[in-house]
């Protein structure tokens, strides 16, 4: 059963556009590990309640999904995305 994960970045406001453009790039650098079938990385058109990057992933399953979020990479991705940003995520099966 596929695992899907979303993630909304809000960008905190004193973050520079040159950071959110790089924070955009490292998240995309994750899309070549193991067990992702889909994985999209999105700045939002609606800029109302600030700056919001959008991650959208699909995995083989919960156990390729757990086994992203223990890789190096990913954690060294999510501690650069902790300075900049708070998230909210929401995760189902297909």
């Amino acid at each position: 059963m596929a695992y899907r994960h979303v993630v909304l970045f809000r960008i905190h406001d004193h973050v520079e556009e040159h950071d959110v453009a790089r924070a955009i790039d490292r998240l995309r650098t994750l899309a070549d590990l193991p067990g992702i079938i889909d994985w999209r990385i999105a700045r939002s058109l609606d800029e109302r309640k600030g700056r919001i990057v959008v991650e959208e992933a699909t995995f083989e399953s919960a156990e390729a999904f757990a086994a992203f979020r223990a890789h190096p990479r990913h954690e060294a991705v999510a501690a650069e995305m902790a300075e900049i940003s708070d998230w909210w995520g929401g995760d189902y099966t297909l």
